[in-house]
């Protein structure tokens, strides 16, 4: 017993003493965590440069653009032809990938031979073997299908400008054929197809081998987003948000990108971990200083790094005694599946000394043990140094992402990954340890790169189709200058007839009086008390006017809740309702015994027939309190405030937000002329001529017309513009065909519309996987304010998607895009439609005053022109587009129903006082 135990001890301190050798030998091969990190921040920066036009043309790493936009999302279908050329062999398969929803694929391949003489001879011969392989394999297989989709993996680097295209940049991997370096390989394949004849397909794609494999592993977990080969050569690519890319136009969305990680360091980068064994590899190859980084990982060099290392060692007299073999000088004796084979971990000393014989040699019991952890050391040296540039990929992803934690899956594959026994296993570890926050899974790749050109093809066939479709359903919402002008000249008609007598009470543009005669003349001045109604919100303020050079309006407030069942219950239970909160206001401000004149915001469509009657034509706004519609709602507040019986008011003038509005910017401008309202609801208000508005009595001087052009298409004039959208969201809403263009145009329903569209297109499998949320499905969950920001230009789509996700809507990076796009298209045709509106108004005053041109401003308001990021600017281009006689400058209103209110009030106030003073 105590014999085995001392055998033992001696060949374990055998092994020690080995192995230190070994490890002092090649000291520079070890790497600490520090300098893996360090490689690692290194590499990050060599991506950054990549990456920027600027400094690309000198970076070591090209990050090629791929044009692969998007990684598979399970919907793709049909069956692809794919040819993958990339090393020795060449292979064509025929992927069929199912319709059923059960991610089934099903694959034929076949392996063709390259001749050495092919791969060293001209570049049409390459391609014309590959024709010729391509037609043998269908012919063999039937496929005789019409223009069968092919995509074309081709595992050499390759400047892409679109996806059917790509410029090779080099050869590797020992290939040499002429005349293709600098040139369009696959229009070198298409033409060696036409030439060889009897072969009918269509190259849609060009793919890396690495973009391949993370395909092919995307098909089957969707969070895969970074590729890497490990084998014969190495490589890497990853999803990175285009924003980043300064070498493809466009900002929108992700793309894969190619890193070409082999060339890592030729700029020097990693001079200070290459050693000399490295560079004797380097010096000895078909590209010196080229793919340094390749040299040093690769299963291409491995091998020969080893035996380099073996044979110093040997001379050194470390090793075999100081003998040296033929075998063991002669280059690519000593191959890389000899280090997977010395590695294995029962078998791997017998192994060894099998090698090792068979090169001639005469190992040891301790030469065996030393081969062994020389092989170990360069193997563990590459997993470390792939896992430190993964490492830097993954830190980009989740930066990119703006997470502290990042989830994903890396496609792997490569022969040195799939079959050195403990490869696989260093690798996830170190970049575990690297790289904590973030949870990597890694997924083996299935026939690869073949199958991953298939994928990518469906991708393409997939998005093609998904586009078709999309723009086939968003070509309703883009107008046509033609149609502006259409909507214009109706809009004018409709303006027309609403001030007409005989036409008024059918026309769907009700033009309403509002009796302000005059806009602020700067002499306005007193104390005055406002209320504002147009929402789920009420206010009360007071507002103090001073005239002369100290000029200015001081405004105090207070905003009460109006509750969805106080909105759609009785009048008398609203208008309570309001006379509770003026009570609590005046309370407020010990106000109660004050008999102010008071200027009453009411921002639903009223007929008027004084400055202080108006009765109520309809509400709007999800307004639906019963026995108003065709009242005074003056009378009723007076009613309402003698059933409290607390306090008096003056009620001066009843005023709508729109008219607010202009008189609000005309005290500051006095060429404001015009209101606009742009948010929950939607109206303009003008000064029109008095002769003009045969509604009313007199033909001298002006008024303001509240248009109420929300009503505008309520006779069916713009029915060739509304959508089946347009219609569904009309017929879900509180007023059944009324408001029409309102419901297209304002703030109230654009979210509604967009809504409709999403359930559209989820239907038909063009967003969200089709699959439909429960959220998706409530109405009024997708609000205007989400239109406002997620169309703004400072948000990246990872914020996009956080929107969405928190409506309970899991999109993914191209859904944000397709939801980014509805809402402009949606948000878009609602500015251009306002614009059209306003070009019918500027033109019809300018008409009215025989004028050429018109230089005129006008106040606006409202959430959706003051917050979304285009509406006003496509509004503005719209009227200058339909009116260019008009110059028309747009001022934003401060406060125009709580100050417009009062300088109404004012306003009429100072008319009444010179009408009885005229009596008098």
């Amino acid at each position: 017993m105590f014999a085995v135990h001392l055998l033992s001890f001696y060949f374990t301190k055998l092994q020690e003493d080995q192995i230190k050798k070994v490890d002092r030998f090649l000291y520079a091969m070890r790497l600490s965590d520090e300098q893996l990190l360090e490689i690692s921040h290194r590499f990050r920066d060599e991506m950054e440069k990549g990456l920027s036009r600027e400094s690309n043309a000198a970076a070591a790493l090209k990050m090629l653009p791929t044009h692969v936009f998007s990684t598979p999302d399970g919907s793709e279908k049909g069956e692809f032809l794919a040819l993958d050329l990339g090393g020795s062999k060449f292979k064509v398969l025929q992927v069929k990938v199912s319709e059923d929803g059960n991610r089934k694929v099903q694959m034929e391949s076949e392996i063709f031979p390259i001749p050495e003489e092919v791969i060293n001879g001209r570049g049409t011969d390459l391609f014309d073997h590959v024709a010729d392989s391509l037609k043998n394999f269908m012919q063999k297989n039937n496929i005789n299908q019409k223009k069968k989709p092919l995509g074309f993996t081709f595992s050499f680097p390759c400047l892409q400008s679109k996806l059917d295209e790509g410029v090779l940049l080099s050869w590797s991997k020992n290939y040499k054929a002429r005349g293709v370096q600098g040139t369009n390989v696959v229009q070198a394949l298409r033409q060696a197809i036409n030439k060889t004849g009897g072969i009918d397909v269509d190259v849609l794609a060009l793919v890396n081998d690495t973009v391949g494999t993370m395909m092919t592993c995307g098909y089957d977990d969707q969070h895969c987003e970074v590729g890497v080969i490990i084998g014969t050569g190495t490589n890497a690519c990853y999803m990175e948000e285009l924003r980043h890319i300064d070498l493809v136009e466009g900002d929108e969305g992700r793309m894969c990108i190619n890193t070409e990680w082999g060339a890592f360091g030729d700029d020097g980068a990693l001079h200070d971990f290459i050693t000399g064994f490295d560079s004797e590899i380097d010096a000895a190859s078909i590209n010196p200083g080229k793919q340094l980084f390749e040299k040093m990982v690769s299963g291409m060099y491995m091998g020969e790094l080893v035996r380099l290392i073996l044979l110093k060692m040997a001379k050194r007299g470390l090793l075999f005694k100081g003998r040296v073999s033929d075998a063991l000088r002669t280059k690519g004796k000593f191959q890389t599946q000899h280090v997977s084979m010395i590695e294995e971990y029962k078998d791997g000393l017998r192994n060894t000394r099998e090698i090792l014989t068979e090169l001639g040699l005469t190992p040891t019991e301790d030469d065996c043990i030393a081969v062994q952890h020389v092989c170990t050391i360069v193997s563990f040296r590459s997993a470390n140094l792939c896992a430190a540039a993964l490492a830097a990929i993954l830190t980009r992803i989740r930066e990119n992402k703006k997470l502290k934690s990042l989830r994903t899956t890396v496609g792997m594959d490569g022969t040195v990954y799939r079959t050195h026994p403990q490869y696989s296993k260093r690798l996830h570890k170190v970049v575990r340890r690297l790289v904590p926050e973030c949870h990597v899974r890694f997924v083996l790749s299935e026939s690869g790169s073949g199958k991953g050109a298939a994928m990518v093809t469906a991708v393409a066939q997939r998005r093609a189709s998904q586009r078709e479709e999309i723009n086939d359903t968003l070509a309703d919402f883009t107008l046509s200058s033609t149609q502006l002008q259409q909507v214009k000249e109706k809009m004018r008609v409709e303006l027309e007839r609403g001030l007409r007598k005989d036409s008024h009470d059918s026309a769907s543009v009700k033009m309403l009086p509002s009796y302000v005669y005059r806009t602020p003349d700067g002499t306005e001045r007193g104390k005055f008390l406002a209320l504002d109604l147009g929402g789920t919100n009420f206010r009360v303020l007071v507002v103090k006017i001073r005239s002369g050079i100290r000029k200015s309006v001081r405004m105090y407030n207070k905003i009460y809740a109006i509750p969805l069942e106080i909105m759609q219950g009785t009048g008398e239970e609203l208008f309570d309702h309001i006379v509770q909160c003026i009570s609590d206001f005046l309370d407020y401000m010990g106000m109660k015994n004050t008999r102010l004149p008071l200027g009453f915001t009411f921002s639903f469509p009223c007929s008027q027939t004084g400055i202080d009657k108006g009765s109520l034509v309809s509400w709007t706004k999800g307004f639906k309190a019963t026995e108003c519609e065709g009242h005074d709602v003056v009378d009723m507040l007076r009613e309402a405030i003698k059933r409290r019986n607390e306090f008096d008011l003056d009620i001066v003038a009843v005023v709508n937000d729109t008219v607010g509005t202009m008189m609000t910017c005309a005290y500051e401008d006095p060429r404001c002329e015009i209101g606009l309202i742009a948010g929950t609801g939607s109206n303009v208000c003008y000064m029109e001529d008095m002769k003009n508005v045969e509604v009313v009595e007199g033909d001298e001087g002006q008024m303001c017309i509240n248009t109420e052009w929300g009503g505008f298409g309520d006779n069916d004039n713009i029915e060739d513009i509304r959508t089946r959208f347009d219609h569904e969201v009309d017929e879900g809403s509180l007023n059944v065909g009324k408001q029409r263009f309102e419901k297209m145009t304002s703030g109230m329903y654009l979210g509604e519309i967009v809504r409709q569209i999403l359930i559209d297109l989820t239907k038909r499998g063009l967003l969200f996987r089709g699959r439909i949320t429960e959220p998706l499905k409530t109405r009024g969950i997708f609000e205007t304010k989400f239109l406002s920001q997620i169309e703004s230009d400072r948000l990246a789509l990872l914020q996009v998607r956080s929107i969405l996700q928190h409506l309970g809507l899991d999109s993914t990076c191209d859904d944000s895009i397709i939801v980014k796009e509805v809402c402009g298209a949606v948000s878009r045709r609602a500015a251009q439609l306002c614009g059209a509106g306003m070009a019918a108004i500027v033109d019809k005053i300018r008409e009215n005053r025989g004028l050429d041109n018109l230089d005129i401003t006008v106040g606006v308001d409202g959430t959706l022109y003051k917050l979304h990021p285009h509406f006003s600017r496509i509004l503005k281009e719209t009227v200058k587009e339909l009116a260019p006689q008009c110059e028309v400058e747009f001022i934003l209103s401060e406060d125009g129903s709580g100050k417009g209110a009062a300088l109404i009030t004012a306003v009429a106030r100072h008319r009444q006082r010179q009408e009885l003073v005229s009596i008098l």
